[in-house]
């Protein structure tokens, strides 16, 4: 009552945990988010709207939130759901695109650390990491959305369950069965 605004419109609510800049916000969690989109997707066009999406709903909803979670964990529960609702909607299926030229998310200078390998050691790298790629593509939407957040995001098991709302235990057997899935695939494909 004792701030009123000459333009009659409140200022908008502070995200909890002292977050009131919402481009800060998305400055420092966008990366993860479209990392995590592109993932999931294998589009890149597709992963950046779905980036601004997540944003556009968080931004929308940011008087909702109660600080339960991270905000972290909270955008990439957006993010999440994002995904299955894009694949709910039949617009694209997840990972059956072949990868466009203009995207490798299978480039291994993102996945291993050094550089200096030798290019048979690089080429060799590439080829498991894309048979790893294939065969979480077979995956079940919940194992895919588990695995990914296990060892793309390296999120630890409360998060994930956290951004999915499944229980730890759920979230347990989610990605022992896709593990089990996905070693099975790599064994078929020698």
């Amino acid at each position: 009552m004792g701030q009123e605004r000459s333009s009659g419109t409140a200022p908008p609510p502070e995200l909890p945990g002292g977050i009131d800049d919402f481009d800060a916000l998305v400055e420092a969690h966008r990366p993860r988010i479209f990392r995590f989109l592109l993932a999931s997707l294998r589009d890149r066009e597709t992963a950046e709207n779905l980036t601004q999406d997540c944003f556009v709903r968080a931004y929308q909803a940011r008087a909702r939130f109660r600080g339960d979670a991270s905000v972290a964990t909270w955008l990439m529960h957006i993010a999440a759901n994002l995904v299955r609702d894009h694949e709910a909607s039949g617009r694209l299926k997840f990972w059956r695109r072949t990868l466009r030229p203009d995207v490798d998310v299978t480039d291994v200078s993102d996945w291993i650390p050094d550089r200096q390998r030798s290019p048979e050691a690089v080429a060799s790298a590439k080829e498991q990491v894309r048979a790893v790629w294939n065969a979480a593509a077979q995956l079940s939407e919940r194992q895919r959305t588990v695995f990914l957040l296990r060892f793309v995001e390296d999120m630890d098991l409360l998060e994930i369950a956290a951004v999915t709302g499944m229980k730890e235990g759920t979230v347990k057997a989610h990605l022992f069965r896709a593990l089990q899935a996905v070693r099975a695939g790599l064994g078929g494909s020698k």
